[in-house]
């Protein structure tokens, strides 16, 4: 049953709003700009199991409605990338880590972000991981390109490591049209500022439609 406007939080307003706006007679509207289909669904990090229950209510939907939901867990491509570093780097990198933070813990936590940043920033990193899954969904399934969204969800586990906001700009151009969704872990900051888990300096360099 749908909740009165006045009994809804905040995060499923924002559902709510990103639903009717994907299922839309016209086809989705989450952008003003025809050929750039991004938005962000902001949502306090404390709220992470909420949002999780909310995308189960929106894919069920609209799969009910002949869409296909990928999703896409920004936590399981960070591990994947550093997995395939090997054993010896990650045990070389775990024991420099625990030697730098003995000496204090910013620099055990610096010494980690000049390995892994590395890994996972730029157009060649951890976007073009995303830009691949849709690609070889709408490789495979040609027909289902209209009718596809792509939800990235867990980008809390790339802090402090790297800053949502460039996932989106190197994604630009590579997802053939699919509307592509980020729920971001944070804090609004005016119009269109975003501060990153509610710890980083705003980025109000955010073309995207924020929801809610």
């Amino acid at each position: 049953m749908t909740l009165p406007n006045l009994q809804r939080t905040a995060l499923q307003e924002a559902f709510a709003a990103l639903r009717a706006d994907l299922i839309h007679d016209d086809g989705p509207r989450i952008s003003t700009m025809r050929n750039y289909r991004f938005a962000i669904v902001q949502y306090d990090p404390s709220d992470e199991f909420k949002l999780r229950a909310e995308v189960q209510r929106l894919s069920s939907d609209l799969v009910a409605h002949g869409w296909v939901v990928l999703s896409i867990n920004l936590q399981r491509l960070l591990l994947d990338r550093v997995r395939a570093q090997g054993d010896d780097w990650l045990d070389r990198v775990a024991q420099m880590e625990r030697r730098a933070a003995g000496v204090a813990p910013e620099r055990g936590l610096a010494y980690l972000k000049s390995k892994v940043t590395p890994l996972i920033e730029g157009p060649d990193g951890i976007a073009s991981d995303c830009a691949r899954v849709i690609s070889d969904h709408v490789a495979r399934h040609p027909d289902q390109a209209d009718r596809t969204l792509a939800l990235i969800g867990r980008a809390g586990a790339l802090y402090p490591f790297f800053r949502s906001s460039a996932l989106l700009r190197h994604l630009d151009g590579r997802t053939h049209h699919v509307p592509v969704v980020l729920l971001y872990p944070g804090d609004r900051r005016g119009a269109t500022g975003l501060s990153f888990m509610g710890l980083l300096d705003p980025d109000n360099d955010y073309r995207p439609r924020i929801y809610p």
